[in-house]
């Protein structure tokens, strides 16, 4: 008799296979999948009569009826992508669950501590997009060294003879330019800098511990010394206590008046309504950032009226062969919990 396959809940597959083009063949050659498009960790069902088991935890009786936590019955193995799994959702699972998958390189969505106490694993994917992230920090520095964003709002906006003229917009050679990365001795800091150097630009990056070599030749700084530096600044860090608000308005105010702020990793990095400020002063030239304090960006979010800023909704990893990978990786990652050789794990 064939042994019976684990069982798993995808449980928002929407915001990783969105257009439907991903292959889930590497989970279901050996698991009995379930997918949900999305999953609220927020909504509750307050009719509790026919979920026995939410009856079974009678002491926590509201939170067991979460989404969540119906659809984690009989489940075996979570995966989840940038969805808020908190402390009280984790206490409520039932006993089956043994692995929490983060479909994904960042993991503060999960309560880390209380699935550590409940002896349920945390894995993540930490390089499945390496290339294309590095890839759209340097589209960013690309365009805005050439006023791409302005030059298109003016032609959408059917300013076709202001179109044809930069007039007072910036427009510069990047070769022997400044790249400073926040955190960039990881694997995305460091396929950014061999791009960067490729491209002639000299590269720093800040550390707080002592100045080690770089494969590429960066320049290892203080975080001071990189902020008044550089002519573009990207951060590459996680978001944790120690860097939530890292960059605010006295960091923005050391840094050229000339230059830019990219923003791949977590918004929160940067105090947001500082830096809306700093922009419309004019402290720096401008902003790129494909990641917001608050994701979606709320519509009435300054940012979206502010002339020298390139938004966009959190697509760097979205390239599709960087989501099958993701997705591929996340089965090798339960696999190996499977064989008793976890990998990637975070708690």
């Amino acid at each position: 008799m064939a042994a019976a396959k684990v069982k798993i809940a995808v449980l928002n597959e929407g915001k990783l296979n969105f257009d439907k083009q991903l292959s889930m063949a590497a989970l279901t050659a050996f698991a009995d999948v379930v997918n949900f498009d999305d999953t609220d960790p927020d909504q509750v069902n307050l009719d509790i009569a026919h979920h026995q088991q939410a009856l079974a935890c009678a002491s926590a009786f509201l939170y067991c009826s979460s989404q969540v936590v119906e659809r984690a019955a009989g489940m075996e193995v979570l995966i989840t992508k940038e969805m808020p799994v908190p402390g009280s959702v984790v206490e409520s699972l039932p006993a089956s669950v043994r692995l929490i998958c983060e479909a994904g390189t960042g993991y503060n969505n999960i309560d880390i501590a209380a699935a550590r106490k409940k002896g349920i694993t945390v894995c993540n994917v930490p390089s499945y997009s390496t290339e294309a992230v590095a890839h759209m920090v340097i589209t960013f520095v690309l365009n805005l060294s050439c006023s791409m964003q302005q030059q298109q709002r003016k032609l959408a906006s059917g300013d076709k003879l202001g179109w044809r003229s930069l007039g007072s917009l910036p427009h510069f050679e990047i070769g022997g330019k400044t790249l400073g990365l926040i955190g960039g001795r990881g694997a995305i800091g460091t396929a950014v800098s061999k791009v960067a150097v490729a491209l002639g630009m000299d590269v720093l990056i800040s550390s707080r511990g002592p100045a080690q070599a770089t494969e590429t030749g960066a320049k290892i700084v203080d975080l001071d010394q990189l902020l008044t530096q550089s002519d573009f600044v990207s951060i590459h860090c996680p978001l944790n206590e120690n860097t939530r608000h890292l960059i605010g308005t006295a960091q923005l105010g050391q840094m050229k008046p000339t230059a830019y702020i990219i923003n791949t990793a977590r918004g929160a990095i940067i105090n947001e309504m500082e830096l809306v400020k700093a922009l419309q002063d004019g402290v720096i030239a401008g902003a790129a950032l494909d990641v917001q304090q608050v994701e979606p960006l709320p519509v009435d979010s300054p940012l979206f009226g502010l002339d020298n800023v390139i938004l966009t909704p959190h697509i760097g990893w979205q390239r599709i062969e960087s989501r099958q990978r993701l997705l591929d990786t996340t089965a090798n990652n339960v696999t190996a919990f499977l064989d008793n050789k976890p990998v990637n794990c975070v708690n």
